[in-house]
């Protein structure tokens, strides 16, 4: 990400919409990288959307002495939150999980309850309790009900488009 910002941020000869075009194509891509599979501490949050707003400031020739809002620059340079893209795969992952057949091992690992002891101490968020409240704070639609309307595609991909819509790539 160094040699990303020192060989493409900082040169005053690259326009903002190359700049751009580098941000969609290689930094998101990098920094959201298996980005279906995780579960969204606060900080991760945070750290997601700090490295993200961080590289757009530079490409809007932003310092943080200039205190414009997050939001502000998303809008200006027509980028959509990189938390709203993690949001949206992982529930378009989970629509697909969902409608797998029987057999399939990432369906099979995502059905399956497992048994044993725990350890002490506070047991960490699973990958599908995190997405049920996800699915839950954007689509309204309760756990228990969730794998039943997942399942049907038609009506997961419909739903899914009720989400913000993305911006149009400058």
């Amino acid at each position: 990400m160094r040699t990303l910002h020192r060989s493409v941020v900082v040169k005053r000869e690259l326009s903002q919409k190359a700049k751009l075009s580098i941000y969609r194509s290689i930094f998101v891509t990098t920094l959201t990288y298996g980005h279906e599979l995780w579960v969204m501490t606060e900080r991760t949050r945070s750290r997601v959307q700090a490295a993200g707003i961080s590289f757009l400031c530079r490409v809007a020739g932003l310092s943080l002495r200039d205190r414009v809002r997050s939001s502000a620059i998303q809008e200006e340079l027509g980028v959509e939150p990189l938390l709203l893209r993690v949001g949206r795969s992982q529930m378009r992952w989970l629509g697909h999980l969902v409608g797998m057949p029987p057999g399939c091992l990432p369906g099979e690992v995502f059905r399956a309850c497992l048994s044993g002891r725990r350890p002490p101490g506070r047991p960490r968020t699973h990958w599908r309790d995190f997405v049920s409240r996800l699915v839950w704070e954007c689509l309204g639609i309760p756990p228990d009900e969730l794998e039943e309307v997942a399942g049907e595609r038609e009506v997961w991909a419909s739903l899914l488009r009720l989400l913000p819509p993305r911006p149009d790539p400058g």
